[in-house]
């Protein structure tokens, strides 16, 4: 799991610290919920199944309907002459 390093400034720590304590939770928790929440909000999925969902319903695009044949595609004599 990749990690990154995030700055804070002293009240919002402290606010979070205070925040993770009254919850019984420590700062990764918080910082899972509070970017889950974040991607919810923008609408952007956070596993691969709903990522590959999305897309699907994106384009818009249906699974295509089969194709219909109509008549033997010859054209018949009578037909030709009538041209």
């Amino acid at each position: 799991m990749p990690g990154k390093r995030v700055q804070f400034d002293d009240e919002t720590w402290h606010a979070l610290d205070l925040l993770a304590k009254d919850r019984m939770q420590d700062f990764q928790e918080l910082a899972d919920e509070a970017f889950a929440d974040l991607l919810k909000k923008h609408g952007r999925p956070t596993d691969l199944k709903t990522a590959l969902r999305q897309s699907i319903e994106g384009t818009g695009e249906r699974t295509p309907a089969p194709l219909v044949r109509r008549g033997s595609g010859r054209r018949s004599a009578d037909n030709d002459n009538d041209r």
